[in-house]
C-alpha cells in the first residue's frame, strides 16, 4: 500500500501542474494516457470527446467503470505548481480533481488478481463550469465497453457517498435598449435598470427553498458611467435534487422575464435568454448495491458514511439510466479556490476504500 500511496502522491504533484480548463484538458488526458500505458492497463484509448479509457480487470458482463474528471476551474494564467507542507498538499484543483485521477491506476494492484465482472477507468474532459459534464455524457452515449455501473471519483470525497446528483440549468439574460446621453437623454430606458430590476424579479420568483439554489454569478454591461447603457446581461445558477423541482424553477425563471416583460420598468427594453447548459438531476436508492458496496467499504475502515448531495459525473450515468454514485480518496477543503488543499496521509484509506468498494460491489448480485 504504502508504493501505491507515493506513486498517487507524486502523479498529483506532476499533473496538478498541468493547466487543464474545461475545454483545454489535451496535455493532461496525454499524460494520464502515458502513465495507464506504462502500468500494462488494457485497451487505453482516447474517445472522440477526449476521455481516456483503460480496462483494469476483464471477467463478464457490464463493466464497472470508475471515472474522474481532468479538468479544473483555472486558466493557464494561474501559477499551477503544487506545493506540499509535510502530509498536506496545496494547489489549484489538487482535490477537484487531480488526485482522483492519479488515483485511479492503483486499482490495477489493489484489486483481487480476477473480478468476475470486468473494471475499467476513465479520465473524463468537461466535467467543470460550463463543460456540462460534455465528457462523461459523451463517454455513456457510445461506452468503450458495456457499463453495468459508474463510480464518480472526487478526490476530497472521503467518508462521502453522494447517492444524488444535484441537476441545474444555467442561462445567460440580456437586456437590450437604445442608449443615450446620462443627461440630455436622462428619459431613455437604461439596459443596466432593467437587468437589475429583471434579476430582482427573478430572485423574487426563486424563493430559496430545500433541496434547490439560485445563483446569480455574474453580470456586466453599459458603456460609460455617464451613458444609458444599451446592454446587460447576467448568468443564472438553477439547482435541485429532484428533476421535477429543477423544471419547475426553470418554469419559474421563465415567469420571472415574462412578468417583467409586463411591467413598466421594460419599456423600451428587450430581454432574451440564452441557455448556457444544463446538468440532469437523478439519485440511487439508497439500499442499491453500489451504494451498499461503498458503505460496506466505508465501515470497515472505520469511517461512518455520509450521504450526501452533489454534481458529479454520476448524475450523467442517472440520465443514461446506470446506477451510480461518487465517494472520495481523501480529505481536503477550498475547492474552486487558489487555496486548495488535501490531506496526503488519508489516502492510503481512501485507496482501500475505493478498492473495497470495487470487490463489493463484485460480490453483489445487480
Amino acid at each position: 500500500m504504502m508504493g501505491s500511496v507515493e506513486r498517487v502522491v507524486a502523479r498529483t504533484e506532476e499533473l496538478a501542474a498541468i493547466p487543464a480548463p474545461s475545454g483545454f484538458e489535451q496535455a493532461r488526458a496525454a499524460r494520464v494516457a502515458e502513465w495507464w500505458q506504462a502500468d500494462g492497463l488494457g485497451e487505453v484509448q482516447t474517445d472522440s470527446v477526449g476521455n481516456v479509457w483503460a480496462r483494469v480487470r476483464d471477467g463478464a458482463g457490464p463493466a464497472t467503470v470508475l471515472a474522474a474528471h481532468l479538468d479544473t476551474v483555472f486558466g493557464s494564467d494561474v501559477d499551477h505548481t503544487p506545493r506540499r507542507d509535510g502530509d498536506t498538499l496545496y494547489g489549484p484543483g489538487v482535490g477537484d480533481n487531480t488526485v482522483a485521477v492519479a488515483a485511479l491506476a492503483e486499482l490495477s494492484v489493489l484489486l483481487p488478481p480476477r473480478t468476475r465482472r470486468p473494471v475499467w477507468l476513465l479520465a473524463t474532459v468537461a466535467e467543470e463550469g460550463l463543460g456540462n459534464l460534455a465528457g462523461a455524457i459523451g463517454a455513456l452515449r457510445r461506452p468503450a465497453v458495456p457499463i453495468g455501473a459508474l463510480i464518480a471519483v472526487e478526490g476530497n470525497y472521503l467518508g462521502k457517498i453522494a447517492t444524488r446528483g444535484v441537476g441545474s440549468v444555467r442561462a445567460r439574460i440580456t437586456v437590450s435598449g437604445p442608449g443615450g446621453h446620462a443627461w440630455e437623454c436622462a428619459d431613455a430606458p437604461s439596459a443596466v435598470h432593467g437587468a437589475v430590476a429583471l434579476a430582482a424579479e427573478a430572485l423574487d420568483r426563486l424563493p430559496p427553498l430545500a433541496g434547490t439554489s439560485v445563483n446569480i454569478g455574474r453580470m456586466g454591461g453599459g458603456e460609460a458611467i455617464n451613458a444609458r447603457a444599451r446592454e446587460c446581461w447576467f448568468e443564472v445558477d438553477l439547482r435541485a435534487v429532484r428533476p421535477e423541482v429543477l423544471a419547475a424553477r426553470e418554469a419559474a425563471l421563465a415567469g420571472a422575464i415574462e412578468a417583467w416583460r409586463a411591467g413598466p420598468g421594460s419599456t423600451g427594453l428587450t430581454a432574451t435568454l440564452a441557455d448556457l447548459g444544463r446538468r440532469p438531476a437523478g439519485e440511487i436508492p439508497a439500499d442499491a448495491p453500489l451504494v451498499r458496496a461503498a458503505d460496506s467499504a466505508l465501515r470497515k475502515a472505520g469511517l461512518e458514511p455520509q450521504p450526501v448531495a452533489a454534481s458529479t459525473d454520476a448524475n450523467a450515468a442517472y440520465a443514461a439510466g446506470l446506477p451510480a454514485i461518487a465517494i472520495g480518496v481523501t480529505t481536503g477543503a477550498g475547492e474552486h479556490t487558489e487555496k486548495e488543499w488535501i490531506d496526503l496521509a488519508g489516502l492510503r484509506v481512501g485507496l482501500t476504500v475505493l478498492a473495497d468498494t470495487v470487490s463489493s460491489l463484485d460480490d453483489e448480485q445487480w
